[in-house]
């Protein structure tokens, strides 16, 4: 029986028991948050990749792996964290494609995917189009003088 100020809070896909935590706040909803962010990355494979190398920490791992090859070991060792936050940022470099890992006996080695990169190069690639196409009327329409005050403008 939940004491006055707790609340018992429970999560449908998280199987596990109900947690009671004073005054309401519960893990979960932090469990809950992460998975739909999780979700929404997934659409669309440039989402994925963006929300992989939104986080600091994936990016120096991905900067370490595209050197070469690297053990999870040899990837937490520069970082301020535990080795098992280090998997979970791992784990959201899988899934979205940026790094491969292959385990051999006890070792889990991984390595970057330089081809999960070519869908954010081509949408970069049209927006930059996009872009310079805007930039090439507008420095036109200043060349044709129409830059000038018009009247009694001036």
């Amino acid at each position: 029986m939940p004491v006055e100020g707790e609340k018992i809070l429970f999560a449908p896909s998280v199987p596990s028991t109900p947690t009671r935590i004073a005054g309401g706040e519960s893990s979960w909803g932090r469990n809950i948050l992460k998975s739909m962010l999780h979700r929404r990355a997934a659409r669309e494979p440039v989402d994925c990749v963006f929300h992989a190398l939104a986080d600091p920490n994936r990016r120096i791992i991905v900067e370490r792996l595209s050197r070469g090859p690297a053990t999870v070991s040899e990837l937490a060792q520069p970082l301020p964290m535990s080795l098992s936050a280090v998997v979970q940022h791992l784990q959201v470099l899988q899934v979205s494609g940026l790094v491969r890992s292959e385990k051999v006996g006890r070792v889990r080695t991984c390595r970057i995917e330089p081809a999960a990169l070519l869908p954010v190069e081509r949408w970069i690639g049209e927006r930059r189009s996009s872009w310079e196409r805007r930039f090439d009327r507008l420095g036109e329409y200043f060349a044709e003088g129409n830059d000038e005050p018009k009247g009694d403008e001036r």
